[in-house]
C-alpha cells in the first residue's frame, strides 16, 4: 500500500498487507486451484495514496474485467470484514506487479493467521520463526512432473541427486537458463522431494528479491540476529534468481556469509539464475568462486519435440478440455522462446474455451491467443507469401500479380491476399498495389472469399494451412 507516515502508516500497511493474505488464502480455498491460478493468482496489491482505498493489479485487461465482474463484490466484502475502515476496493490493469507489495504479501502469507488488528507477543516469536521456517513450495512442481529430455537432462538428474537424504554428493547446485525453461520448477521438486525423505528438515525457498527485502527489513528493525539464524540453520536453503542482487553490495555481503555457513556446516544450497556464475555481471567474486566449488548445470532452449511433450502432459492434466493436434502444434511451433509462456498459453486458451463455452480450433485460437502468436511470430513480407503461394499450386510469381483472371490463377492470388492481410501488417491499398496495382476492395473480396471457402472447401483450407505453418515455422 502506499507509503504511510510514521508509525501508523507503517501499522496501517502491516494490517492491509496481512489481510491481503488472509483473502488471498480464502480464494484459493473457495475457486478452487485451477480457477485461482488462471484469475485470481495474478492479482497483486498496489500502492495507494488513500487509506481508504485498497488498490489490487491484473497484467491484462480482459483479467481485469473478468476479476471485476466475477469477484469485485466478493473482494469489497472481505476487506471490509477485516478492515472496517476501507471504503473501497478497486481492480485495475496493471503492467507489472509492484515488487515491493508482492515481497510484503509473499512474507505476510506465512503468518497469515495472525489477527489482522494485533502484533505477535514477544512470547510468540519462536513459533513465528518455526511457520516463517516452512518452504512455500508448488505442489505443483515435483520432479514427476517435469519433463525431461536432452535440454535440461543432465539439471534434472542433478537435482534430483541433491534431493536424496543422506550426506550430499555436491553443494551448491546452480542451475542457468533463460527465463521459463524449468529452473524454478526443479527447485521447488527438490524441495518437496527432500522434505519427503526427511520430514523434520529445515527447508528453505525463497527468491534472491525477497532475501534482500527481509535482509533489509531485518536492519531497519535492528533484529539482524533471527534473519541471520533462521537462514543458516537450514538444511536445505534454495534461491531463486540470484541475478537480481547483482550490485547490491551490502546484501551480497550478508548472502555471502550466508551462503558460506551453510555450505560449512555440509548442508544443501541450491541457486537458480538466468545466466552462468561466470556471466554474473555486478556479483562478487568471491560469490561465483563458491559456486564454481559445486554443480553448475544449465537448461538449454526447450526444441519441438520437448515443447510437444510439454504440451501433452500439461493437457493431460486438464480432465474435459479437448483441444485439437493442429492447434497444439501451433503452440508448440510457434511458442518457442519460454516453456512458462507455452503452459500459459494454453491455459488461456482452455480457459477462455470454458468460459465462452466455444470448440477450440484455428480460429479460435488465433483470435484468443493473438496477442501472443503475434509476439512470437516472424516477419512474414509478401514478397515470402507470393513466392510460398506460387511453389505450393506451381506458378510462376509473376502470374500472381498479371490480369489473368483463369481459375488456376485467381485463387492462389486470392489466398496469396489473405495470406497477406493476416500475416503482415500492410493495409488494404498495400497489399492490392502488390498484387498488380489491385483495388482494395478486390483484396477484401479475396479475404472474405477464402474465409467462406475455408468453411465449405477440404482443399482451399488444407492449402491455407499448410501454407500458414510454412510460413510462420
Amino acid at each position: 500500500m502506499g507509503v504511510g507516515t510514521g508509525a501508523c502508516g507503517a501499522e496501517r500497511e502491516n494490517d492491509v498487507d496481512r489481510a491481503w493474505a488472509r483473502i488471498r488464502g480464502n480464494l484459493r480455498e473457495s475457486a478452487g486451484v485451477r480457477l485461482f491460478d488462471q484469475w485470481l493468482k495474478p492479482l497483486a496489491l498496489l500502492d495507494s495514496e488513500s487509506p481508504g482505498v485498497v488498490r489490487l493489479g491484473l497484467p491484462s485487461a480482459f483479467m481485469t474485467n473478468w476479476v471485476r465482474n466475477n469477484y469485485a463484490e466478493r473482494l469489497a466484502a472481505e476487506f471490509k470484514a477485516l478492515l472496517p475502515d476501507v471504503q473501497q476496493v478497486t481492480i485495475e490493469t496493471a503492467s507489472a506487479k509492484p515488487a515491493l507489495a508482492v515481497l510484503r504479501a509473499e512474507i505476510v502469507a506465512l503468518d497469515s493467521a495472525r489477527p489482522v488488528t494485533s502484533a505477535p507477543a514477544p512470547q510468540a516469536a519462536a513459533a513465528e520463526d518455526s511457520r516463517r521456517a516452512a518452504p512455500v513450495l508448488d505442489a505443483r512442481f515435483t520432479f514427476d512432473r517435469f519433463v525431461v529430455d536432452a535440454s535440461n537432462r543432465v539439471a534434472f538428474n542433478a537435482a534430483q541427486a541433491l534431493a536424496q537424504p543422506g550426506k550430499p554428493r555436491f553443494s551448491p547446485l546452480f542451475l542457468h537458463g533463460a527465463t521459463g525453461m524449468g529452473k524454478t520448477h526443479l527447485m521447488h521438486a527438490i524441495g518437496a522431494a527432500f522434505r519427503a525423505a526427511q520430514p523434520d528438515a529445515q527447508v528453505i525457498c525463497m527468491s534472491a528479491e525477497r532475501f534482500m527485502f527481509e535482509f533489509v527489513q531485518a536492519m531497519r528493525a535492528r533484529d539482524t540476529f533471527a534473519f541471520k539464524s533462521r537462514l543458516r540453520s537450514a538444511d536445505l536453503l534454495m534461491i531463486d534468481d540470484l541475478h537480481f542482487i547483482a550490485g547490491k553490495d551490502a546484501t551480497q555481503e550478508e548472502f555471502f556469509y550466508t551462503i558460506n555457513e551453510v555450505m560449512s556446516a555440509g548442508k544443501r544450497l541450491v541457486v537458480t539464475s538466468d545466466r552462468s556464475p561466470q556471466a554474473l555481471d555486478g556479483v562478487e567474486a568471491r560469490i561465483v568462486s563458491r559456486f564454481a566449488m559445486g554443480f553448475v548445470a544449465d537448461i538449454k532452449p526447450a526444441d519441438l519435440d520437448l515443447r510437444r511433450a510439454v504440451l501433452a502432459r500439461k493437457l493431460a492434466d486438464m480432465p474435459g478440455a479437448s483441444v485439437p493436434g493442429d492447434v497444439l502444434e501451433l503452440l508448440a511451433v510457434r511458442l518457442s522462446s519460454s516453456i512458462r509462456e507455452l503452459e500459459g498459453a494454453l491455459n488461456r486458451l482452455v480457459a477462455y474455451a470454458q468460459l465462452t463455452g466455444d470448440r477450440i480450433d484455428m480460429d479460435f485460437a488465433a483470435a484468443t491467443l493473438g496477442d501472443v502468436l503475434r509476439g512470437a511470430q516472424k516477419r512474414v513480407t509478401i514478397d515470402e507469401i507470393q513466392r510460398a503461394v506460387s511453389v505450393y499450386f506451381d506458378l510462376k510469381p509473376i502470374e500472381l500479380v498479371s490480369a489473368r483472371r483463369a481459375r488456376v490463377v485467381a485463387r492462389p492470388r486470392q489466398i496469396a491476399m489473405y495470406l497477406a492481410k493476416r500475416l503482415t501488417t500492410r493495409s488494404l491499398p498495400e497489399i492490392g498495389r502488390k498484387f498488380g496495382g489491385r483495388d482494395h476492395s478486390t483484396v477484401i473480396h479475396a479475404v472474405r472469399r477464402i474465409e467462406q471457402l475455408r468453411d465449405t472447401d477440404r482443399d482451399v483450407d488444407g492449402a491455407v494451412r499448410n501454407l500458414l505453418r510454412d510460413l510462420e515455422g
